[in-house]
């Protein structure tokens, strides 16, 4: 463990008070002008239709849509799982749940996080020669080798996990809300609530390896990710190398930040007011980038799974994903389902001067595509002992091609079925269903989990909603049906040959981020 002291050590010392502890800014004149800048900014819950260039009815993301316009929109877009920690993993490895071994989400108490044995995006690239930068929800492990520091990123600013995973002293809105944080000895027993609330430990933030604020002020969380991200931004384009910066958001997860929201003044509904500030979250980037790196840095936004149904009064818009097939079987349409409401999600592309301009992209991409695209582009190379889920979607950036998978796979994220197991296929505009069910509807119930052998299968292009099922016996289901079963044995039969990993799950309140373990809910302020 010599190492992993010497190491942590070196990252948490602060040196002249400078804003980045010791990231090498050192200035490449090899690298100068060459290799492209990425910036990835990952939503939380985030509908797909609570992008007003998707859907119409939404009027909260004007800096959004300006990018749309400006830049490259993907409908048929996909995140990697339907839930938080597996579709994260999956945008940094490249890799479904079932090779990187991440399939369910990662506690407050986990040991373990993302493998060990997978690499991560920041980690090829740091190795290509970039400045590396995390802002923002990590929930790939916090405890030991799993921090984003020991994972290839040079810098690290956030929380470890979701911000409804900790008490705060500004809990912001939710249905039904949790309570603040403790504050001292008389504050009495923990109540018991209507949902599961952390009430023993506050939300920690971290700047490295450090805890600088415990519990996170969330109300003015986002401007404080807003501003580092753009002080990273600042400190690499001057230093001449290419950087990569990773921006995983608060917004949309529950509970949304209090910042403005009982403000508006035309009376929208706290949802409406948060878009409205995760919105001003990434102008304020985009014009960062404008001002410093425009024609050499790529900007990737997408979101990583829907939003949670069940919250019917802070819900997001999934757009036309609501078919009447899943909520007459007393379900959600959302989060941590397969259906196209819980992993089809917003995403834009933009690069003046080389991703074209108002374009709308109807390619069948995933989450999964980021890794393998933002490699090639920066002239790197993927790790050539594991397979890889994902696509190098440059053709269809550059606009050379429309032509993305012929097949995705959703894995079960927390609904009905084995986590990770993929029984949900998508075979070019087909979806065939192995099981349905398990979610909770907005009544709060739950729908039970329906196994389906032979599969439901919907035809998208004539039924995006999901509404009805082909008929079986039909034309069309017979000539559909073996080419499922044959698409989803090759996989099975690839990941068995593959080199795959385990994550471990298992919890231990000893790991639980505490920076004063004397204080009541762990309250500290560094900064």
């Amino acid at each position: 463990m010599g190492w992993l002291f010497l190491k942590v050590l070196f990252v948490g010392v602060t040196l002249l008070g400078c804003l980045y502890p010791l990231v090498d800014f050192c200035c490449s004149g090899d690298t100068r002008g060459q290799k492209p800048n990425f910036v990835i900014i990952l939503a939380d819950d985030m509908g797909w239709g609570d992008l007003g260039a998707n859907w119409a009815e939404t009027k909260d993301t004007a800096n959004l849509d300006e990018m749309a316009a400006e830049g490259m929109r993907f409908v048929d877009f996909h995140a990697a799982a339907s839930t938080c920690s597996p579709s994260r993993a999956s945008l940094l490895t490249g890799r479904l749940g079932l090779r990187n071994g991440v399939t369910h989400n990662f506690a407050v108490t986990s040991v373990g996080g993302l493998p060990l044995n997978e690499t991560t995006l920041a980690e090829v690239l740091r190795q290509a020669g970039y400045v590396t930068g995390m802002i923002g929800k990590w929930h790939l492990g916090h405890h030991g080798s799993y921090h984003p520091n020991f994972r290839g990123f040079d810098y690290y600013f956030g929380i470890p996990y979701s911000h409804d995973m900790g008490c705060t002293d500004t809990p912001g809105y939710n249905h039904p809300p949790c309570p603040a944080c403790p504050r001292g000895d008389g504050d009495g027993p923990s109540r018991t609530h209507e949902r599961d609330c952390y009430t023993d430990v506050a939300l920690p933030l971290y700047e490295n390896l450090n805890i600088v604020e415990q519990p996170v002020n969330l109300s003015g969380l986002a401007q404080k990710y807003a501003e580092k991200a753009t002080q990273f931004i600042q400190h690499a384009s001057a230093s001449g190398r290419p950087f990569l910066l990773y921006v995983a958001l608060a917004h949309m997860h529950v509970p949304l930040s209090g910042t403005r929201l009982s403000a508006d003044r035309r009376g929208r509904r706290p949802y409406g007011a948060a878009l409205r500030e995760m919105d001003r979250l990434v102008g304020q980037i985009k014009d960062k980038v404008g001002r410093t790196a425009r024609e050499n840095t790529f900007l990737w936004f997408t979101g990583d799974n829907g939003p949670w149904a069940q919250k019917c009064e802070l819900a997001g818009s999934v757009g036309p994903f609501t078919g009447s097939w899943q909520t007459r079987q007393g379900g959600s349409a959302a989060k941590q389902t397969t259906w196209e409401g819980g992993h089809r999600v917003p995403a834009l592309a933009y690069w003046p001067g080389t991703v074209p301009i108002n374009v709308t992209s109807t390619a069948l991409l995933s989450v999964l595509d980021i890794f393998p695209t933002v490699v090639a582009l920066a002239g790197a190379s993927l790790p050539q002992d594991r397979h890889f889920d994902g696509l190098d979607a440059s053709s269809v950036l550059f606009g050379w091609s429309q032509t993305g998978h012929r097949v995705l796979f959703h894995p079960n994220s927390g609904a009905a079925g084995e986590y990770g197991a993929l029984q949900t296929i998508r075979l070019e505009q087909h979806k065939a269903f192995y099981v349905t069910g398990g979610a909770k509807a907005c009544d709060g119930k739950v729908g039970p989990p329906r196994l389906h052998e032979p599969p439901l299968i919907f035809n998208l292009e004539e039924d995006v909603a999901e509404a009805e099922p082909l008929e079986e016996g039909s034309a069309e289901y017979e000539r559909v049906l073996p080419e499922v079963r044959q698409v989803l044995a090759d996989v099975l039969v690839d990941i068995a040959g593959d080199k795959t990993s385990r994550a471990d799950y298992t919890r231990d309140p000893s790991v639980t981020p505490c920076c004063d373990p004397h204080r009541k809910a762990c309250r500290c302020h560094t900064t």
